[in-house]
């Protein structure tokens, strides 16, 4: 797909107050992630900009922030470039997502809420119900799986780095969707509710690495099932 352009579509409906660039940059960040703009694609910021009825500004806005992801690489007078899957980039991501999230769960299961135990279980209970197709549902809800805990415990900041940092894992874990079973997800979910719920930090924080750890049985096996996905210079990978 190296040196194509492709167009954009339009947002599907405006969100009043939300700056065009903040809209752009979400927009392609999640057709990065899924993989409907893969590694090569060619963006234009005048298309862009076109196709969202703004200025350039906030297209190059958006496209400075995804460069700051590792999204894409953004080359003066020559366009745009959807970047390679970074697999020392995702190994970093998961290393620091592993040790905000390890220590969440950790002050959670310290002094846990009913009403915070009731919610988790009530999400667990939604994500059971997703079909096996739909991803892009059980993403969603793990998120805010996820979130719910951080902000059970007053760190919404710390979700929020989380969440800036975490795209390149996404990418790999919209890979692995298809092989992965939901099920064990799921249980490896209800692990951690159990252990929080009968106030084990030391349990819960070890449910939690375990849980994030998974991506490390899977990385090697989608790098050499997808090549052209991924930065194959940075193919070792370590815990």
């Amino acid at each position: 797909m190296t040196g194509q352009i492709l167009p954009l579509r339009p947002l599907a409906a405006s969100e009043p107050g939300v700056p065009v660039g903040q809209l752009v940059h979400r927009d392609l960040r999640q057709r990065i992630i899924r993989g409907e703009l893969a590694p090569g694609a060619l963006l234009s910021e005048a298309e862009m900009a076109r196709s969202f009825g703004s200025s350039r500004q906030p297209v190059r806005e958006a496209f400075i922030k995804l460069a700051e992801e590792g999204l894409v690489e953004v080359r003066p007078q020559r366009g745009t470039l959807v970047r390679k899957i970074s697999i020392k980039r995702v190994m970093d991501i998961r290393f620091v997502r592993e040790a905000i999230e390890a220590n969440v769960v950790h002050l959670l299961a310290s002094e846990p809420e009913p009403a915070i135990i009731a919610d988790l279980r009530a999400q667990i209970a939604r994500q059971r119900e997703v079909a096996p197709d739909a991803q892009d549902v059980f993403m969603a809800l793990d998120e805010t799986f996820h979130h719910t805990m951080a902000r059970a415990i007053g760190k919404t900041y710390a979700w929020d780095v989380v969440e800036s940092v975490k795209a390149q894992m996404d990418r790999v874990r919209y890979l692995s969707f298809a092989d992965f079973p939901i099920s064990r997800l799921i249980a490896q979910h209800e692990a951690i509710v159990d252990a929080i719920e009968t106030r084990n930090p030391q349990a819960a924080e070890e449910a939690m690495r375990i849980h994030l750890r998974e991506i490390l049985k899977d990385l090697p096996n989608i790098a050499a099932a997808r090549p052209e996905l991924f930065d194959m210079e940075e193919v070792q990978v370590t815990p």
